[in-house]
């Protein structure tokens, strides 16, 4: 297969120093691509080849459009067309950038959080699943392994409407099950106390805003951090609510937060049900709430895979050999004296 550029400053930029941008889509596929002035020639099976040449177009597009093209665009794009996305027409870790929210140009298959000058790109055909589910739904279950961007991606949601004016307030919360809830016997004030367990939260708040206003908007009430032991008792109204490490619950715990939705609130849940750290058999309330709630309209549960992952490549190699030791020896369920979610199966 072969595809010519126009362009041949541009052509350059895809191609990248040393044809550095070639070497990588090569070592994601199957493919030799051969280079010459502004032409390629791509060479490998049909599956492989076809797709090499549609990341490659898909990134001169950007190129055109007056994106600098990054190893991490190559990286999306290739998960992107790979999985399925890259036909789509539309939803982090999800990716942050500066440059202005209506003017940025997107990949086809990848939906765009806009935070004022600021906008939070999706990276993979579940996340945009994600996006679209908190978009339609007012209880969303984002579950799946670490570094597939559930909980970047719903503060991310959070914070858009905060700015936008649809909900007055957001509401961040974590089970503080390492210290068994039992806050009072710790030392120090009660923030000194709760910190170390919300700190994940704290860090996509200040990715998103500005130090200072993440600040104000904490004085201020406008968002707040709370452990899950805070929520007993409240009626969460007009509030974008997140339940982060829900699969840490108990069912007494789940059953009390989701009651907790009040009017013109949104709420979304998320966890991994293979890293459950709850006392030897206790149950997770994510887990219970899995089974009770499925068919209860208004509801939607988006499942992660390794293939999802963001972090370091290396993590999704990391996820699979674990999801691999679980299926044989029940590792996260233990706890609980139950198979693992993942024999279960997907949702």
């Amino acid at each position: 297969m072969h595809r010519e550029y126009a362009d041949n400053r541009l052509a350059l930029q895809l191609f990248g120093a040393h044809h550095g941008n070639l070497a990588r889509i090569e070592q994601a596929l199957d493919v030799a691509i051969h280079a010459r002035g502004n032409q390629l020639a791509i060479e490998g099976q049909h599956p492989d080849a076809e797709t090499a040449c549609l990341v490659l177009d898909r990134l001169y597009d950007l190129l055109e459009a007056g994106r600098v093209v990054e190893p991490r665009d190559i990286d999306d794009m290739l998960r992107l067309t790979h999985n399925g996305g890259g036909t789509q027409a539309a939803p982090e870790s999800g990716t942050s950038s500066q440059d202005s929210a209506d003017e940025r140009p997107r990949p086809p298959g990848q939906a765009a959080i806009n935070i004022r000058q600021r906008q939070v790109l999706t990276r993979s055909p579940t996340q945009l699943a994600y996006v679209d589910a908190i978009d339609r739904h007012d209880l969303v279950f984002g579950l799946g392994p670490a570094g597939t961007g559930k909980t970047y991606l719903a503060v991310a949601k959070a914070v858009e409407r905060l700015v936008n004016g649809e909900v007055d307030r957001i509401i961040l919360s974590r089970p503080a099950v390492e210290a068994g809830e039992q806050l009072g016997f710790l030392p120090g004030n009660m923030r000194e106390k709760v910190d170390p367990y919300l700190r994940p939260l704290y860090d996509a708040l200040y990715d998103m805003l500005p130090a200072p206003q993440v600040i104000k908007r904490l004085e201020s009430g406008e968002i707040e951090v709370a452990p899950l032991a805070f929520m007993r008792g409240r009626t969460l109204a007009n509030a974008f609510v997140i339940l982060d490490e829900a699969q840490n619950t108990t069912a007494v715990q789940m059953k009390m937060f989701l009651t907790r939705l009040g009017e013109n609130a949104r709420m979304v849940i998320t966890g991994d049900l293979s890293q459950v750290d709850l006392p030897k058999g206790t149950r997770s309330g994510l887990r219970q709430a899995l089974e009770i709630l499925e068919d209860v309209p208004g509801i939607a549960f988006v499942q992660f895979t390794d293939a999802d992952v963001i972090r370091h490549p290396l993590v999704s190699h990391i996820v699979r050999a674990y999801d691999r030791a679980e299926a044989k020896l029940h590792v996260g369920a233990e706890y609980e004296g139950e198979p693992t979610e993942r024999d279960r199966g997907s949702r």
